[in-house]
């Protein structure tokens, strides 16, 4: 078990390296840099550029050098706590992002919550009840999630909760209470608003999870242990939750992985359409100017998410299902 820790977080560690390395280069592979469409947005304005100022914003921000030393540069700051120093906001990186990254772990915890929340229940449902009128029905819904885009389904409810519940649906609670301490009025406000943004980006990784977990326990159910249980007497219930469904969790479980940056990475452009204050518009702004250090830490956090949740995943994965091993060259 150490050994196999050890290998894992050695692997975790050589990935963040080289998906960093990656990150940097790809962010910087467009012509040009932040300066250069700095001094373009001032021509097309019909101003003219400082020299000495571009000179002085070349050196402070490395853009003088080769991009490895950069890269190099980025890196050291990292090892010691220091994500860099975003170019358009003037600030370090971590005070950018400090504000609104509170914002993100409430939006994208509550999303997750949502989808396991209402797939697991939904998902069994379907299994156990395979072509019923809840099972079509539950379906159809399903694939209507996953057909609808997200901005558009957006659009829909932002309409419909202003319309018939009067709620005025943009950012993550009312103005008034902006810059107040947590209160009941607050928190009430913010679950409000919370509803929209939760069900929008949540819909279609609920619709994938609900498919995958039917089909799996569906599987299960047909195979021969089942079939001999019932006709030992097993009580339907207790048949269900101690062998098929704990084997049909294994697509839960090995989505920790891809859910926590298939989440943050979905709600960036409703984030952009509800004016939600969070990291996303911040991550779409950064790739468009180039803002090296700001992208390149929204872009190596996720990466180290994937890595930690495909860590976790693995781990229980193996305590949830027998049939999975740590050790690979184990006898079996």
């Amino acid at each position: 078990m150490v050994e196999f820790l050890a290998r894992r977080i050695f692997v975790m560690i050589l990935t963040l390296i080289v998906v960093s390395a990656l990150v940097f280069v790809i962010i910087q592979l467009p012509p040009g840099d932040y300066l250069t469409s700095y001094i373009a947005e001032l021509q097309s304005q019909g101003e003219s550029a400082d020299p000495q100022k571009i000179e002085f914003l070349k050196q402070e921000y490395h853009l003088d050098k080769p991009m490895w030393q950069q890269y190099l540069i980025w890196v050291s700051g990292i090892v010691q706590g220091d994500f860099g120093r975003s170019i358009e906001h003037n600030l370090p990186v971590s005070e950018v992002i400090g504000d609104v990254f509170v914002n993100s772990l409430i939006l994208n915890f509550s999303i997750i919550v949502f989808i396991y929340v209402v797939a697991f229940p939904i998902g069994v449902y379907s299994a156990t009840h395979q072509y019923s009128w809840g099972d079509y029905g539950l379906t159809f819904v399903g694939f209507i999630g996953l057909a609808t885009p997200n901005f558009l389904l957006a659009l829909i409810l932002m309409f419909l909760a202003k319309k018939f519940f009067g709620t005025s649906i943009g950012g993550l609670m009312d103005p008034v209470f902006e810059n107040q301490a947590m209160s009941i009025g607050k928190a009430l406000s913010i679950l409000e608003h919370l509803v929209v943004p939760v069900v929008v980006i949540g819909t279609a990784g609920t619709a994938g999870m609900i498919r995958r977990l039917r089909a799996n326990l569906l599987d299960e159910l047909h195979k021969q242990y089942v079939i001999t249980a019932r006709a030992k007497g097993l009580p339907r219930g207790r048949l269900l939750l101690k062998y098929p469904l704990r084997m049909a969790l294994n697509p839960f479980i090995a989505d920790i992985g891809n859910l926590l940056p298939q989440v943050i990475s979905g709600s960036v452009i409703v984030a952009v359409i509800l004016d939600l204050p969070t990291t996303g518009p911040i991550l779409l702004d950064a790739l468009r100017a180039q803002d090296m250090f700001l992208a390149g830490s929204f872009l190596l956090f996720v990466s180290l998410l994937t890595v930690v949740g495909m860590f976790i995943s693995d781990l229980l994965l193996a305590v949830l299902d027998p049939r999975i091993r740590l050790e690979g060259g184990t006898n079996r």
